[in-house]
């Protein structure tokens, strides 16, 4: 195993009430115990937004990361109704965004939306995790690469701080079906995404790119031999400690 740190990053979607930080303190105390933690990988959550606060100030000092998981495309206050923007997310010492979710791509996030979004967020100093991905259809006419490189070129550009960018491939036909990649495409896709943001950012240095979809206990072994992926953005598998704790033990077995 490379010495390449990696992410473990759970996204809770609609999932969370405030005993729910019963789940995250499980995962602190595990990792508390790994002396691989911090060496070879980090965890983030993003929780809802109702649990966001507490969270952030729960973990503040901490091992683990909280982040959000979208942000408004207006910056500091406004008069847009139930919207939190990225300066709101940050004043509570949220560190994380997730930007791009296909789950709010379908609910109408264009990319002009999502190139706010990524650089108020940027410029509120927060860590964006952007995420990109192809549908069943253009998987199936053969137009993957093409997909991925309009999501990337349309909002990502060289002025932004690529160091605080993660991309999250997370095919959107695998979202939630226990379907993934084969290994041998999945391998040729994550290069893929690295050149494309090569020639956005110019520059030699590889920006981090993780997997997301239908990650879990049982599958995560495929993933092992893959160093070109340098972590993943997990689903359901993230509400319960003890997956999500199994995802990281299996990984490193």
């Amino acid at each position: 195993m490379a010495n390449n740190m990696r992410y473990f990053i759970g996204n809770w979607k609609m999932f969370g009430v405030p005993k729910s930080i019963n789940i995250v303190n499980k995962i602190n105390t595990f990792i508390k115990s790994d002396k691989k933690y911090n060496r070879k990988y980090r965890v983030i959550i993003t929780p809802p937004y109702t649990l966001l606060e507490s969270f952030s100030k729960i973990f503040k000092k901490k091992l683990i990361s909280i982040g959000s998981q979208n942000c408004y495309h207006k910056d500091n206050f406004s008069s847009n109704t139930g919207a939190v923007s990225p300066y709101m997310i940050k004043k509570i010492k949220a560190k994380y965004v997730i930007v791009g979710h296909s789950d709010n791509r379908a609910e109408g996030d264009t990319e002009d939306m999502l190139k706010k979004k990524v650089t108020f967020a940027l410029k509120n100093k927060l860590k964006v995790i952007f995420c990109i991905g192809e549908n069943k259809k253009e998987r199936s006419n053969k137009l993957t690469f093409k997909t991925l490189k309009k999501q990337l070129s349309k909002v990502l550009e060289k002025k932004l701080n690529k160091d605080n960018i993660i991309v999250a491939y997370e095919p959107i036909w695998s979202i939630g079906t226990g379907k993934i990649p084969k290994s041998s495409d999945l391998s040729k896709t994550i290069k893929f995404i690295k050149k494309v943001l090569s020639n956005i950012f110019k520059t030699k240095k590889s920006i981090k790119v993780l997997y997301g979809g239908s990650v879990d206990s049982s599958n995560i072994g495929q993933f092992r031999s893959l160093q070109e992926i340098d972590g993943f953005l997990i689903g359901g598998a993230s509400k319960s400690s003890k997956n999500f704790i199994d995802i990281i033990k299996n990984y490193y077995r």
